[in-house]
């Protein structure tokens, strides 16, 4: 970088509380990239556990949609350019519908229509996200589909028995309270943050605890749809730490 010129060109997307290409020349927002590493090894995790064990196909694709979105947020905060910015946002929009179908799609009596309709809406988002700027509308349209998710996620947990599962989303909740805590921060107290000696990297901490979120979030479905199929789930522990799904399906399976 010399004399105000950056590697990517300049800024067209959204900055956050982080000075540009401090760490590194090639690198916009170092920590806000590098942050997003966990969230794809989780999600190395949970795809290589849900191949193994032969779930099905939709959990395979929901780890890979968990890789794809934190790709998308590392080109986008390396370059903080406006497209990477939507190849950031429109990832998070496809991985919620795909959340929506895991949660609803078992008691959906036509099976077609609704994957039909999720595909159809998430082309038409990427389409239209792709040349049309949301800003507060992106945030307002992706809450809504969070909330979609909140009543049939809340019916998963109270028809939950089993101790090491209902925990599972006790930590989803709690890492989405703390990230959402650090998030804000992040993006309202910056002017102040920035006169601090060390900066917190909030939204860099926000990245982390998405990572965390999004596996917990995901394994507790996949124990509650191997409940549903009556392969007798168990909360089993990768190192002592990482809890994924250890199931025995029937000989019929």
């Amino acid at each position: 970088m010399e004399d105000g010129i950056f590697f990517w060109g300049p800024v067209t997307s959204k900055e956050w509380c982080e000075p540009n290409y401090v760490q590194s020349s090639y690198i916009a927002e170092f920590f806000n990239t590098i942050s997003n590493i966990p969230c794809i090894l989780l999600a190395l995790i949970g795809l290589v556990n849900a191949l193994r064990q032969r779930f099905e196909k939709r959990f395979s694709v929901l780890h890979m949609s968990n890789i794809i979105l934190a790709l998308g947020s590392m080109t986008y905060h390396a370059t903080l350019r406006q497209m990477q910015q939507q190849g950031d946002e429109t990832p998070m929009v496809w991985e919620m519908l795909l959340y929506i179908y895991i949660l609803y799609s078992p008691d959906w009596h036509y099976r077609s229509t609704m994957p039909t309709f999720l595909f159809l809406y998430g082309a038409l988002f990427a389409i239209v996200h792709s040349q049309l700027r949301f800003g507060i509308g992106f945030k307002v349209h992706y809450a809504l589909l969070c909330l979609l998710c909140a009543p049939r996620a809340y019916k998963y947990y109270i028809h939950t028995e089993d101790t090491l599962a209902k925990r599972l989303a006790k930590l989803y909740v709690a890492t989405l309270l703390v990230g959402a805590a650090c998030w804000l921060c992040d993006r309202l107290f910056c002017k102040q943050i920035q006169g601090w000696y060390v900066n917190p990297q909030g939204h860099a901490v926000w990245h982390v605890l998405m990572g965390f979120n999004s596996y917990f979030a995901n394994t507790f479905l996949m124990y509650c749809r191997a409940q549903q199929r009556e392969w007798n789930p168990k909360i089993k522990h990768l190192f002592g730490f990482f809890p994924y799904v250890k199931i025995e399906k029937p000989k019929t399976q």
